[in-house]
């Protein structure tokens, strides 16, 4: 397989191996490196990668199980917090720290969810994937993806009331 087809190929959901590792390891960096690794990885495969029915949800599994095994291994002392801003241009000082605030508040209440509502949170709600594409890159029933993402997404609405509610969460 030449570089320009393998390319064609994971060029559009690149991103989507970024965010995932991103949400798991939380670093930018170890996102990138992550990523770089399913890369290399699907590269060294590419002579068989025409007979995966769904390369898609191949590589985000193969991303989600290299996230897992980092964290399980020594080196998931090194990871750090890295934070990015949200941005939105044309808005108010005050509007942005309220953003801010808010998509960081988000992303701390979703650090905190146990791994597999993490995932599933983030596979849903963020990159988009239906059910049964959830259900079958973690190795769930499409009804147990649910339930999941439900408990999920309670967790997070009451954990965003009460700090708007409280001030403090």
């Amino acid at each position: 397989m030449q570089q320009a087809d393998f390319l064609k190929i994971v060029g559009p959901f690149q991103d989507k191996l970024f965010r995932l590792a991103k949400r798991l390891l939380v670093s930018k960096e170890e996102a990138e490196d992550a990523t770089q690794e399913i890369l290399l990885k699907l590269w060294t495969k590419s002579k068989n990668i025409g007979e995966y029915k769904n390369v898609e949800a191949f590589a985000m599994t193969m991303t989600k199980n290299f996230c897992l095994d980092r964290l399980k291994s020594k080196q998931a002392g090194n990871l750090k917090l890295v934070h990015t801003n949200y941005e939105e241009k044309g808005s108010s000082l005050q509007k942005r720290i309220e953003a801010n605030d808010s998509v960081s508040w988000v992303e701390k209440i979703m650090d905190g969810l146990p791994d597999q509502q993490k995932m599933v949170l983030q596979l849903r709600d963020v990159e988009e994937y239906d059910y049964d594409e959830i259900a079958k890159m973690l190795e769930m029933k499409p009804t147990a993806v649910r339930v999941a993402l439900s408990r999920a997404r309670k967790t997070v609405r009451d954990k965003l009331i009460q700090k708007h509610s409280y001030g403090i969460g």
